[in-house]
């Protein structure tokens, strides 16, 4: 087991793991980096080098650091699937019928059926991806411009994300089993056959990748999301509370107040601060509360940020 960084030659990526090349593609890296390093050719390409060694080193390992933190870059994801969904749908499914074509007798009812079976599955592979352009990474895309995005999800997504690995199986069954050719055929068969075996393992890696790495990255930013729409509910129940029917301006030693409140000041303090009784302090909280109708010091403290009274740095938490 070898983790890769960041200072590591892409070629020796290359050497050690030649199956990384269509990863170098869907990353939109080009060929020719010379003996740059990764972060050099990343740069060059503009991909997120983090990114890029997350997948790189779960797909080699199963297992990469980078799950549990929040450094993942999700536009670099979303590039990543997307391209790979455009190489998968537009060049390998193809790619693979045409190899069957070659090798199968057209004339023949079995083959005829084999490619029947074939394009059954290329189907579902297509209506699956294709969900997830219509649908996930449109979401993922508000989620990041921070729109509302409706009642869907990332587990929406998790627990109806299946592969159609079973059609697979069992056209594999049926060439291995059923199909005997001359030997010119048989090497076509054998070869299509091959393919076949390698893009089985590419789908199932592209499944772990978005199962392990793009499904956690966006819990984290749904996570983000749903701690802003908190902060912004409680300052919108702020500004409608010091706008309601008690909407009286608040005296300047009022506010001077809800300033030494928010910093953590007692009334006793307070009172010594300000240089009035501590009876006095008692009546202007008592104002401050019937004015805004906000009586925590957490509610007074988040009108005191919002109005400009104090800056946060200011405030004790």
């Amino acid at each position: 087991m070898k983790m890769y960084e960041s200072d590591d030659k892409m070629i020796s990526l290359i050497r050690d793991n030649y199956d990384l090349l269509q990863m170098l593609g869907s990353f939109g890296i080009s060929l020719g980096f010379g003996d740059k390093t990764v972060e050099e050719t990343c740069a060059d390409n503009h991909v997120d080098t983090y990114t890029f060694l997350a997948v790189v080193n779960f797909s080699i390992n199963g297992y990469s650091d980078a799950l549990v933190d929040d450094k993942l870059s999700v536009p670099t994801l979303m590039h990543y699937l997307q391209a790979s969904h455009v190489w998968y749908l537009e060049f390998q499914l193809p790619f693979i019928r045409r190899e069957l074509e070659e090798s199968l007798n057209q004339d023949d009812s079995l083959g005829k059926l084999i490619l029947s079976f074939y394009d059954e599955y290329a189907h579902e592979i297509r209506r699956h991806m294709h969900y997830e352009q219509r649908v996930l990474f449109p979401y993922v895309e508000s989620l990041l411009d921070g729109k509302p995005t409706g009642d869907y999800n990332i587990e929406t997504f998790s627990r109806h994300h299946g592969q159609a690995d079973k059609k697979l199986r069992e056209l594999k069954l049926l060439i291995i089993k059923y199909l005997p050719h001359d030997g010119f055929h048989n090497n076509k068969l054998m070869a299509a056959l091959h393919d076949i075996y390698a893009n089985e393992e590419w789908l199932h890696q592209h499944a772990l990748v978005e199962d392990n790495i793009f499904v956690p990255a966006i819990r984290r930013l749904e996570h983000i999301k749903k701690q802003s729409d908190v902060t912004r509910n409680i300052t919108d129940m702020v500004f409608k509370n010091a706008t309601s029917q008690n909407n009286e301006t608040l005296s300047e030693r009022e506010v001077d107040v809800i300033v030494a409140l928010v910093q953590g000041m007692a009334n006793k303090e307070i009172a010594d601060h300000l240089c009035i009784s501590v009876n006095t302090v008692i009546t202007h909280r008592r104002n401050i509360a019937r004015k805004l109708q906000i009586h925590s010091p957490a509610g007074l403290t988040i009108y005191a940020i919002v109005n400009g009274l104090v800056d946060i740095s200011a405030v004790k938490l």
